[in-house]
């Protein structure tokens, strides 16, 4: 099996493919510092030297590194993981029934604009967001403005405010009058 890797905006992040399905509940981070992770490949790349976060998305695996290490001092071991992980014969690292609440949403804030706001979300934002190895969630809606959760390598990238704010608040002001600004957990 041969797991390609892509780099992402951000420098601490990369994003590897294993070609295969990855989880089958969505966007799921664990940090390094979480405790009782119940993926055992989460557990692995995490008990690597200098590996601080890792994020498992359909189809792709994003790792976050410390800064002052090299990629090329972890990568080779990552992609022995993700091998190791899929040649024991395991087809998804994340199955639908480890998790039975992925999305949690209060009642209250189910209304009408909030379900425009996750609907842009998710059909214009997220698989863009994606394509750089990380997430988008909402967390909520008040006063005009739409707070949300970035995740994976989005989570500490350099250039996530300018996304945030050129991308992510332009967006969903123009299809969402309500909306006045977007800002980031």
């Amino acid at each position: 099996m041969i797991v390609e890797t892509e780099h992402t905006p951000n420098p601490d992040t990369l994003k590897f493919l294993p070609g295969k399905k990855v989880s089958e509940i969505g966007p799921k981070e664990f940090l390094k510092n979480e405790k009782n992770i119940k993926i055992p490949l989460a557990n692995k790349i995490l008990s690597l030297k200098g590996t601080t976060m890792v994020f498992f998305g359909e189809d792709f695996i994003t790792v976050k590194k410390e800064k002052n290490l090299n990629w090329n001092d972890l990568k080779h071991s990552i992609i022995s993981e993700i091998n190791d992980y899929y040649s024991t014969g395991n087809n998804v690292v994340i199955k639908k029934e480890a998790n039975k609440s992925s999305k949690k949403l209060e009642s209250h804030q189910s209304n009408e604009v909030i379900n425009k706001i996750n609907e842009v979300l998710d059909s214009k934002i997220r698989p863009a967001v994606a394509r750089d190895g990380g997430d988008i969630t909402f967390k909520s809606f008040k006063d005009g403005v739409v707070t949300v959760e970035l995740k994976g390598s989005c989570s500490g990238c350099p250039s996530s405010i300018m996304t945030l704010k050129q991308g992510v608040q332009n967006l969903l002001c123009h299809y969402i009058p309500e909306v006045k600004s977007v800002e980031a957990k």
